[in-house]
């Protein structure tokens, strides 16, 4: 199977690529290189361009007719970024992929998996989501991914795609075989922060300790990138059984939440070193957070994740030691 994956130079994306190829199928990747990195793509079939050019998709499409559906991994994803640049988010996750979709309708190329958010899920008492939960994000961020869900949905109740969103919470960790991992130097989010700090022996910031969580800090479902990409291809590999026609999303998680006060005690586990922390305010954007309930998606994928915290983050150390020689020095 022929599988087009926009942003597929970037972390989930070529991580899904690679799983897409241990499982016999062939990734198409379409990645404007702003955050994605060439070496993801070496020797795959790579177009370099925007994914709202109708000129590139149409070359793309006419030059593998075979393709059997588009993972749409493209996207800025940066919540404090989006707070402050909202119509810079509106601009890439939204117009941007209703352009796409566009040239994909266009072209006869009708299943559509697309790389959706927890970050759209109102609080819960238990902090527990499911697909039925109230719709209630908190950042320009996450209302892109809500609105291209409806916009999904919308089109695929015309007839002319049929579309899965995949909502998905913290992933962490790299490719096991190391061949992709976290490519920015200075990520936002826990882990990356974590990672940074035990290297450049700098206290570690918790940014937040007042929620409503059982130790005040925000709490998040951390799902190994490994595990994501192979829900991933599972849903490539049933989409005629799970979304015959119309629109679907399903939970892709571990079903379990953890404190960022609990991510830097295993941290410390595996590393074996105490690292200092200190206490910040939240950040713009920021949530108390969620974890998944995954029953469906267990149910309709045949799937379930199989990686903890800990695998993880030692994927991402090993990741890290391997980095700069995968990249290059300017990577």
């Amino acid at each position: 199977m022929k599988i087009l994956i926009t942003g597929g130079a970037g972390f989930i994306g070529s991580t899904i690529a690679s799983a897409c190829l241990d499982a016999g199928h062939l990734p198409v990747v379409v990645d404007d290189l702003s955050t994605g990195v060439l070496p993801f793509v070496a020797g795959r079939v790579f177009y370099c361009g925007d994914i709202a050019d109708p000129a590139l998709l149409r070359r793309v499409l006419a030059e593998h007719p075979d393709i059997a559906a588009t993972v749409h991994c493209a996207a800025h994803i940066v919540v404090p970024e989006s707070v402050a640049d909202p119509l810079r988010y509106y601009r890439n996750n939204v117009a941007k992929t209703v352009d796409l979709l566009q040239s994909l309708t266009d072209g006869g190329c009708r299943r559509v998996l697309f790389s959706s958010s927890a970050s759209i899920y109102g609080r819960t008492a238990d902090f527990g989501v499911d697909e039925d939960c109230p719709l209630e994000p908190a950042s320009p961020y996450a209302r892109t991914k809500a609105m291209m869900e409806q916009v999904l949905a919308d089109t695929a109740a015309t007839g002319r795609v049929a579309a899965l969103s995949l909502r998905y919470f913290n992933p962490i960790g790299a490719d096991p075989r190391l061949r992709t991992g976290l490519q920015i130097r200075r990520p936002s989010h826990a882990l990356g922060r974590l990672l940074d700090a035990a290297r450049d022996g700098t206290a570690f910031t918790i940014t937040g300790t007042d929620w409503p969580t059982r130790d005040g800090s925000g709490l998040r479902d951390y799902i190994h990138v490994w595990d994501l990409a192979r829900a991933h291809v599972r849903a490539l590999e049933r989409f005629d059984v799970v979304v015959p026609s119309g629109y679907r999303a399903l939970n892709v998680g571990t079903g379990t939440g953890t404190t960022v006060r609990e991510l830097v005690a295993a941290f410390e586990q595996v590393t074996g070193a105490g690292l200092p922390v200190r206490e910040g305010p939240p950040r713009p954007g920021d949530v108390a957070g969620a974890y998944a309930r995954v029953g469906r998606a267990q149910q309709a994928l045949g799937w379930r994740a199989e990686l903890s915290i800990t695998d993880g983050i030692r994927d991402a150390l090993a990741w890290l030691e391997v980095r700069d020689a995968v990249l290059g020095a300017g990577g």
